[in-house]
């Protein structure tokens, strides 16, 4: 299959996690009615918490996630690809992975990435971030197959380190998808160019659902999920309140991109001269 309808639900996540299962399972049957066969949640989709140990607090361990199963159960409903942008998974060290499923309209996992860089930031403001304290890190990266061939799988920060992006690329991803909860003031600033940056270099579709507006502890995300084709091209964008995205994909797009501008076959060795 080289041409399907690809969907971005962003969604405004409270810590009830309940009611946030509930409202992103409309908005996924939304999309399904629209012709969606791969619906992409954002990052933290089922618990948008604040502080850590309430975070870990309402963290379950993979096999009891509520989110997990409810979503499994939509993906068999829909007969639709899910992709869970982000679920806290309670891990036996007393931290939690911060770990995004690919779900097949099966309801079967078919990919399971864990956020492998960790946002520990301070910004303007006063506002800061450290999620090393309550997250573990992943170490590896995920190249889920799919229909529409292979699929990189990354969260949120991720996206600062293009290394990950071209390496999903030069192993063959014709799809990357970039869930996230990215804060208002950094995404005001660099998300939509982080995003078009990733699908130049890599030739790739880029599909990026994100949290928007305002959740507990005051923190704001800045929403515009995006859905990118290889050529750098925004096919669709959302803007502040929650929203379902549709865009056609067309697979063939990224040989005929690639093959344009051949860049992922060019990297050559060289030494860094710090004279």
């Amino acid at each position: 299959m080289t041409l399907f309808k690809a969907a971005c639900v962003q969604v405004n996540a409270s810590n009830d996690m309940d009611t946030n299962i509930a409202k992103a399972g409309d908005m996924v049957r939304e999309a399904a009615a629209q012709g969606a066969h791969l619906i992409c949640l954002p990052e933290n989709v089922a618990m948008m918490e604040f502080g850590g140990e309430n975070v870990i607090a309402k963290s379950y361990p993979q096999a009891e996630h509520p989110g997990l199963s409810a979503f499994r159960d939509l993906a068999v409903e829909t007969k639709s690809w899910i992709l869970i942008g982000s679920l806290a998974v309670r891990l036996e060290n007393g931290k939690v992975a911060n770990r995004c499923f690919l779900l097949n309209d099966q309801g079967e996992i078919v990919g399971q990435y864990d956020k492998i860089h960790l946002f520990d930031v301070d910004l303007a403001g006063g506002e800061s971030y450290r999620e090393s304290n309550t997250f573990d890190g992943g170490d590896r990266a995920v190249l889920a197959q799919t229909p529409w061939g292979p699929l990189g799988m990354s969260i949120c920060y991720d996206v600062r380190f293009p290394h990950l992006y071209r390496d999903y690329a030069q192993a063959g991803a014709n799809i990357i998808t970039v869930p996230a909860a990215f804060t208002k003031q950094t995404g005001e600033a660099h998300w939509k160019v982080l995003l078009r940056a990733r699908a130049i270099e890599t030739g790739c579709y880029v599909i990026a659902p994100g949290q928007c507006g305002e959740h507990k502890g005051g923190r704001q995300t800045y929403g515009h999920s995006l859905i990118i084709n290889p050529w750098g091209e925004v096919l669709a964008e959302g803007a502040d309140e929650p929203c379902v995205l549709i865009a056609d994909i067309d697979v063939d797009a990224v040989a005929a991109t690639r093959g344009k501008i051949p860049s992922l076959k060019h990297d050559r060795a060289y030494q860094l001269d710090r004279s």
